[in-house]
């Protein structure tokens, strides 16, 4: 029921953090994985590592701000069984603050550029006529609020709509549409800002897990909905969050 043999997998935004855990997931669970990002020279050695390591892997180029490499990272995609998106930044500062530059390019990285890219992978899929499994990576931000993010907040809400709404459209392809919302995972991107000791004490008492989390322990997730076991899981929205979204702890405990 977790097993990806024989199925081929895109994994856009695969160079480093989330991505590259899930694409090293993917490839060990059996699929023909496809690294794809601007990073080119960082996917081919973590393609030659996932190859020496016994798997099916492959390097290829894409920049999501660009329409030439989205059409031709899809056509050198094939069949694929499995589009997991991933691509994605952030620029955290005042709402007021933020420029038309800054705004634009959020969006296109964000999510111009991965709608284009499930609209043709997609397409595709339903040319074939055999299913297949979508999955976004969202945030905590495709679910709450929280300050001095508030563009990347659009995209990554508009993610999350666009998979309960293209579940509901696809559904008939057999092609099962979720996004995956990580808590506060520790990546290059936030790297610095967990640094401050007030951060790191407000998390202890913001969730019921009190530590940050890894990209590891997002890609058992993106290997489920990858594969058979989630057939009749689509158009959800699922945080991998420590609790963030459903708990919070105090200092009180009985006598």
């Amino acid at each position: 029921m977790f097993s990806l043999q024989g199925r081929t997998a895109l994994v856009a935004g695969a160079s480093r953090g989330i991505g590259a855990a899930i694409a090293q997931a993917v490839a060990a669970a059996g699929a023909r994985t496809l690294l794809a990002s601007r990073s080119l020279a960082e996917l081919e050695k973590q393609a030659t590592r996932l190859r020496a390591a016994g798997h099916d892997a492959a390097a290829l180029a894409l920049d999501v701000r660009d329409s030439a490499s989205i059409r031709a990272c899809a056509r050198a995609a094939g069949d694929a069984d499995i589009l997991i998106n991933v691509a994605g930044t952030n620029i955290r500062k005042r709402f007021e603050q933020y420029t038309k530059q800054e705004y634009d390019f959020l969006l296109q990285t964000n999510l111009h550029g991965l709608v284009e890219l499930t609209q043709q992978v997609g397409a595709r899929m339903i040319e074939r006529g055999r299913g297949g499994k979508i999955i976004f990576i969202g945030s905590l931000m495709s679910l709450v609020g929280l300050p001095y993010v508030t563009v990347y907040g659009i995209t990554k809400g508009a993610l999350g709509q666009l998979t309960k709404t293209l579940a509901a459209e696809w559904g008939r392809h057999n092609i099962q549409v979720n996004c995956i919302a990580p808590g506060f995972i520790l990546t290059d991107l936030n790297r610095k800002m967990w640094e401050s000791a007030a951060m790191t004490g407000w998390l202890q008492g913001a969730q019921a897990t009190p530590r940050l989390g890894q990209p590891e322990q997002v890609a058992p997730l993106a290997v489920f909905l990858s594969g058979p076991g989630s057939d009749y899981i689509t158009g959800q929205i699922i945080p991998v969050d420590g609790g963030y979204t459903t708990t919070r702890v105090w200092p009180h405990a009985p006598e």
